[in-house]
Protein backbone atom coordinates (compact mmCIF):
# COMPACT_ATOMS: atom_id res chain seq x y z
CA UNK A 1 0.00 0.00 0.00
CA UNK A 2 2.75 2.41 1.14
CA UNK A 3 4.92 1.10 -2.51
CA UNK A 4 1.02 2.74 -4.14
CA UNK A 5 1.04 5.66 -2.39
CA UNK A 6 4.10 6.65 -2.94
CA UNK A 7 3.64 5.93 -6.84
CA UNK A 8 0.69 7.58 -7.33
CA UNK A 9 2.18 10.75 -5.65
CA UNK A 10 4.99 10.67 -7.95
CA UNK A 11 3.07 10.15 -10.69
CA UNK A 12 0.50 13.20 -9.56
CA UNK A 13 3.58 15.67 -9.37
CA UNK A 14 4.15 14.77 -13.43
CA UNK A 15 0.90 15.38 -14.56
CA UNK A 16 1.49 18.89 -14.25
CA UNK A 17 2.94 19.20 -17.36
CA UNK A 18 4.17 17.15 -20.58
CA UNK A 19 7.76 17.43 -20.61
CA UNK A 20 8.92 18.58 -23.75
CA UNK A 21 12.65 17.97 -24.13
CA UNK A 22 11.75 14.71 -24.11
CA UNK A 23 8.72 14.67 -26.43
CA UNK A 24 11.23 16.85 -28.74
CA UNK A 25 13.23 13.95 -28.44
CA UNK A 26 10.88 10.89 -29.40
CA UNK A 27 9.87 12.69 -31.78
CA UNK A 28 13.24 13.42 -33.38
CA UNK A 29 13.63 9.67 -33.83
CA UNK A 30 9.69 9.44 -34.93
CA UNK A 31 9.27 6.78 -32.32
CA UNK A 32 6.17 6.53 -29.68
CA UNK A 33 6.60 5.04 -26.50
CA UNK A 34 7.68 6.02 -22.85
CA UNK A 35 10.31 6.58 -20.46
CA UNK A 36 10.71 7.08 -16.70
CA UNK A 37 13.73 8.29 -14.98
CA UNK A 38 14.40 8.67 -11.70
CA UNK A 39 17.75 9.21 -8.96
CA UNK A 40 19.21 7.84 -6.76
CA UNK A 41 20.68 10.85 -4.79
CA UNK A 42 19.59 14.01 -6.16
CA UNK A 43 15.65 13.48 -6.32
CA UNK A 44 15.06 14.27 -9.62
CA UNK A 45 12.56 12.19 -11.98
CA UNK A 46 11.58 12.30 -15.23
CA UNK A 47 8.78 10.33 -16.78
CA UNK A 48 7.59 10.96 -20.73
CA UNK A 49 3.66 9.57 -21.32
CA UNK A 50 2.05 8.58 -18.71
CA UNK A 51 -0.53 6.79 -20.18
CA UNK A 52 1.77 3.99 -21.43
CA UNK A 53 4.33 4.62 -18.30
CA UNK A 54 1.64 3.07 -16.14
CA UNK A 55 0.36 0.78 -18.62
CA UNK A 56 1.30 -3.18 -17.92
CA UNK A 57 2.91 -4.64 -20.50
CA UNK A 58 5.02 -8.18 -20.82
CA UNK A 59 8.68 -7.64 -19.76
CA UNK A 60 9.87 -10.01 -23.06
CA UNK A 61 13.94 -10.22 -21.95
CA UNK A 62 14.21 -7.52 -19.68
CA UNK A 63 12.84 -10.88 -17.50
CA UNK A 64 16.06 -12.11 -17.64
CA UNK A 65 17.12 -9.91 -14.75
CA UNK A 66 14.58 -11.51 -12.68
CA UNK A 67 14.92 -14.96 -13.98
CA UNK A 68 18.65 -15.24 -13.68
CA UNK A 69 18.33 -14.25 -9.62
CA UNK A 70 15.76 -17.47 -9.96
CA UNK A 71 18.03 -19.55 -11.72
CA UNK A 72 21.30 -18.99 -8.96
CA UNK A 73 18.95 -18.69 -6.54
CA UNK A 74 17.73 -22.79 -7.78
CA UNK A 75 21.22 -23.98 -8.03
CA UNK A 76 20.78 -24.49 -11.49
CA UNK A 77 24.14 -22.73 -12.61
CA UNK A 78 26.64 -21.82 -9.89
CA UNK A 79 27.83 -18.28 -11.77
CA UNK A 80 28.34 -16.96 -14.62
CA UNK A 81 30.84 -18.54 -16.40
CA UNK A 82 29.02 -22.34 -16.22
CA UNK A 83 29.19 -23.93 -19.22
CA UNK A 84 25.50 -24.18 -20.59
CA UNK A 85 25.56 -26.94 -23.39
CA UNK A 86 23.84 -26.13 -26.78
CA UNK A 87 21.90 -29.23 -27.85
CA UNK A 88 23.03 -28.43 -31.61
CA UNK A 89 19.73 -27.25 -32.77
CA UNK A 90 19.94 -23.98 -35.61
CA UNK A 91 18.19 -21.01 -34.35
CA UNK A 92 17.30 -17.41 -35.32
CA UNK A 93 20.72 -15.72 -34.32
CA UNK A 94 23.76 -16.76 -35.32
CA UNK A 95 25.26 -16.04 -31.45
CA UNK A 96 23.13 -18.40 -29.75
CA UNK A 97 23.95 -21.69 -32.04
CA UNK A 98 26.71 -22.30 -29.47
CA UNK A 99 27.57 -23.17 -26.17
CA UNK A 100 26.77 -20.47 -23.70
CA UNK A 101 27.23 -19.20 -20.08
CA UNK A 102 24.35 -17.11 -17.99
CA UNK A 103 26.95 -13.90 -18.83
CA UNK A 104 26.82 -14.16 -22.87
CA UNK A 105 23.39 -16.22 -22.33
CA UNK A 106 21.83 -12.58 -20.97
CA UNK A 107 24.35 -10.30 -23.20
CA UNK A 108 23.20 -12.05 -26.29
CA UNK A 109 19.53 -12.84 -24.91
CA UNK A 110 19.78 -16.12 -25.52
CA UNK A 111 16.31 -18.06 -24.91
CA UNK A 112 16.74 -21.24 -25.42
CA UNK A 113 19.09 -21.06 -22.74
CA UNK A 114 16.64 -19.79 -20.35
CA UNK A 115 13.77 -22.24 -21.85
CA UNK A 116 16.33 -25.14 -20.67
CA UNK A 117 16.52 -23.95 -16.95
CA UNK A 118 12.64 -22.47 -16.79
CA UNK A 119 11.48 -26.05 -17.48
CA UNK A 120 13.41 -27.24 -14.41
CA UNK A 121 11.06 -24.31 -11.83
CA UNK A 122 7.39 -24.33 -11.31
CA UNK A 123 4.70 -22.42 -12.13
CA UNK A 124 4.12 -22.48 -8.44
CA UNK A 125 7.76 -21.22 -7.47
CA UNK A 126 8.17 -18.92 -10.24
CA UNK A 127 4.71 -17.36 -8.31
CA UNK A 128 6.21 -17.35 -5.20
CA UNK A 129 9.87 -15.45 -6.78
CA UNK A 130 7.48 -12.71 -8.43
CA UNK A 131 5.68 -12.03 -5.01
CA UNK A 132 8.93 -12.09 -2.72
CA UNK A 133 10.40 -9.87 -6.06
CA UNK A 134 7.18 -7.45 -5.61
CA UNK A 135 7.51 -7.85 -9.77
CA UNK A 136 4.77 -6.46 -12.00
CA UNK A 137 1.47 -8.49 -11.41
CA UNK A 138 3.06 -10.77 -10.27
CA UNK A 139 1.30 -13.63 -12.74
CA UNK A 140 2.57 -16.25 -14.69
CA UNK A 141 0.63 -18.17 -16.30
CA UNK A 142 0.25 -22.08 -17.90
CA UNK A 143 3.87 -22.29 -19.07
CA UNK A 144 6.58 -21.89 -16.92
CA UNK A 145 9.12 -21.91 -20.61
CA UNK A 146 7.73 -18.88 -21.91
CA UNK A 147 5.80 -16.66 -19.74
CA UNK A 148 7.59 -13.75 -20.28
CA UNK A 149 7.44 -13.39 -23.84
CA UNK A 150 3.36 -14.67 -24.46
CA UNK A 151 2.15 -15.54 -20.75
CA UNK A 152 0.27 -13.74 -18.18
CA UNK A 153 3.37 -11.85 -16.59
CA UNK A 154 3.10 -7.78 -17.00
CA UNK A 155 4.54 -5.17 -15.61
CA UNK A 156 4.52 -1.03 -16.33
CA UNK A 157 7.81 1.08 -16.64
CA UNK A 158 7.50 2.62 -12.91
CA UNK A 159 7.54 -0.72 -11.32
CA UNK A 160 10.42 -1.52 -13.70
CA UNK A 161 12.56 1.34 -12.02
CA UNK A 162 11.34 0.20 -8.82
CA UNK A 163 12.47 -3.60 -8.84
CA UNK A 164 16.21 -2.05 -10.18
CA UNK A 165 16.37 0.35 -7.63
CA UNK A 166 15.54 -3.21 -5.26
CA UNK A 167 18.55 -4.83 -7.40
CA UNK A 168 20.99 -2.21 -7.23
CA UNK A 169 20.72 -1.70 -3.22
CA UNK A 170 20.72 -5.39 -2.74
CA UNK A 171 16.98 -4.95 -1.51
CA UNK A 172 16.18 -8.18 -2.43
CA UNK A 173 16.12 -11.54 -0.41
CA UNK A 174 18.38 -13.22 -1.56
CA UNK A 175 22.13 -14.34 -1.36
CA UNK A 176 24.10 -10.78 -2.01
CA UNK A 177 26.30 -13.02 -3.96
CA UNK A 178 23.96 -13.80 -6.37
CA UNK A 179 22.40 -10.42 -6.95
CA UNK A 180 26.32 -9.18 -7.04
CA UNK A 181 26.73 -11.57 -10.48
CA UNK A 182 23.51 -10.50 -12.15
CA UNK A 183 25.10 -6.70 -11.64
CA UNK A 184 27.92 -8.05 -13.26
CA UNK A 185 26.04 -9.61 -16.10
CA UNK A 186 24.23 -6.39 -16.74
CA UNK A 187 27.53 -4.32 -17.21
CA UNK A 188 27.50 -3.01 -20.67
CA UNK A 189 29.97 -0.31 -21.01
CA UNK A 190 32.08 2.71 -18.80
CA UNK A 191 34.04 5.55 -19.80
CA UNK A 192 34.79 8.76 -18.21
CA UNK A 193 31.48 10.08 -17.59
CA UNK A 194 29.36 6.49 -16.72
CA UNK A 195 29.01 3.38 -16.03
CA UNK A 196 25.68 1.73 -17.64
CA UNK A 197 24.24 -1.89 -16.57
CA UNK A 198 21.51 -2.49 -18.91
CA UNK A 199 18.76 -5.39 -20.48
CA UNK A 200 16.75 -4.79 -23.90
CA UNK A 201 13.46 -6.62 -24.56
CA UNK A 202 11.69 -6.85 -27.75
CA UNK A 203 7.93 -8.31 -27.40
CA UNK A 204 6.89 -9.91 -30.63
CA UNK A 205 3.83 -11.89 -29.42
CA UNK A 206 1.53 -8.82 -29.12
CA UNK A 207 -0.37 -7.03 -31.58
CA UNK A 208 1.94 -3.92 -31.04
CA UNK A 209 5.15 -5.10 -30.91
CA UNK A 210 7.03 -3.42 -28.08
CA UNK A 211 10.66 -3.33 -27.08
CA UNK A 212 12.09 -2.74 -23.72
CA UNK A 213 15.42 -0.29 -22.60
CA UNK A 214 16.18 -1.18 -18.85
CA UNK A 215 18.69 -0.42 -16.43
CA UNK A 216 20.81 1.88 -14.66
CA UNK A 217 23.54 4.73 -15.45
CA UNK A 218 25.76 5.52 -12.42
CA UNK A 219 27.57 8.76 -12.51
CA UNK A 220 30.00 10.69 -10.40
CA UNK A 221 27.38 11.74 -8.10
CA UNK A 222 24.28 9.96 -8.76
CA UNK A 223 22.77 6.44 -9.67
CA UNK A 224 19.77 6.87 -12.64
CA UNK A 225 17.55 4.21 -12.88
CA UNK A 226 15.57 3.99 -16.67
CA UNK A 227 13.02 2.23 -18.37
CA UNK A 228 12.38 2.70 -21.85
CA UNK A 229 9.27 1.02 -23.94
CA UNK A 230 9.24 2.12 -27.48
CA UNK A 231 6.47 0.65 -30.10
CA UNK A 232 8.30 -1.03 -32.15
CA UNK A 233 7.17 -3.41 -35.38
CA UNK A 234 10.90 -3.93 -37.33
CA UNK A 235 13.77 -5.36 -35.78
CA UNK A 236 16.16 -2.72 -37.88
CA UNK A 237 14.99 -0.38 -35.65
CA UNK A 238 16.02 -2.29 -32.02
CA UNK A 239 18.92 0.22 -31.95
CA UNK A 240 16.15 2.80 -31.25
CA UNK A 241 15.63 1.49 -27.24
CA UNK A 242 19.33 2.49 -26.56
CA UNK A 243 19.68 5.67 -28.52
CA UNK A 244 16.59 7.12 -27.22
CA UNK A 245 17.04 6.31 -23.67
CA UNK A 246 20.83 7.99 -24.21
CA UNK A 247 19.87 11.26 -25.92
CA UNK A 248 17.06 11.81 -23.21
CA UNK A 249 19.73 11.25 -20.55
CA UNK A 250 21.76 14.16 -22.27
CA UNK A 251 18.66 16.64 -22.90
CA UNK A 252 18.55 15.96 -18.80
CA UNK A 253 21.90 16.92 -18.75
CA UNK A 254 22.44 13.32 -17.17
CA UNK A 255 25.59 12.32 -19.32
Amino acid sequence: MKKLFVLLLFISSLLKAEDIEIRLVFNSFNVDGTIVIQSLNSNKNYAYNLNRATKPLLPASTFKIPNSLIILNEKLLKDENQIIKWDNKKRFLDVWNQDQTLKSAFKYSCVWCYQKFAKQISIQKYENYLKLFDYGNKKVGIDSSSFWLDGDIKITAFEQVEFLKKLYLNNLPLDKKYINIVKDIMFEEKNRKYKLSSKTGWATSVKNRHGWYVGFLETKNDVWFFATNLLIEDFKRLDLRKKVTLEVLRQKRVI
